[in-house]
């Protein structure tokens, strides 16, 4: 069973850093897309950051709100997608959800849209 699974949530003062990582585990050919996603209480989940494959060039895209203080980043010999998180806000405050397009088979093409269970991020004031 292929699952992606979330670490280094926490509780942070506001101005410091947080690094999440994502790792993807089970039978897998190989991960396309992957990003990071968050919702906080009350709201509905939003983007944080996206980063494509190595084979598509690896571009990263952001939300405006994080633009500049967090960084995406992947290590595909270990499956593994890095959200570096700096200057946080009491409004980072959300649970943070990975995201992944998993490529189970090549030929034929199977890919599945996976997601984490999600880390809590807490940014105290």
């Amino acid at each position: 069973q292929v699952q992606l699974v979330e670490s280094g949530g926490g509780l942070v003062q506001a101005g410091g850093s947080l690094r999440l990582s994502c790792a993807a585990s089970g039978s897998i050919f190989g991960i396309n897309a992957m990003g990071w996603y968050r919702q906080a209480p009350g709201k509905q989940r939003e983007l944080v950051a996206t980063i494509s494959s190595i084979s598509s060039g690896g571009n990263t895209n952001y939300a405006k709100s994080v633009k500049g203080r967090f960084a995406i980043s992947r290590d595909n010999a270990k499956n593994t997608v890095y959200l570096q998180m700096n200057s946080l806000k009491p409004e980072d405050t959300a649970v943070y959800y990975c995201n992944a397009v998993l490529v189970i088979t090549q030929n034929p093409y199977y890919a599945i849209d996976n997601w984490g269970k999600g880390t809590l991020v807490t940014v105290s004031s």
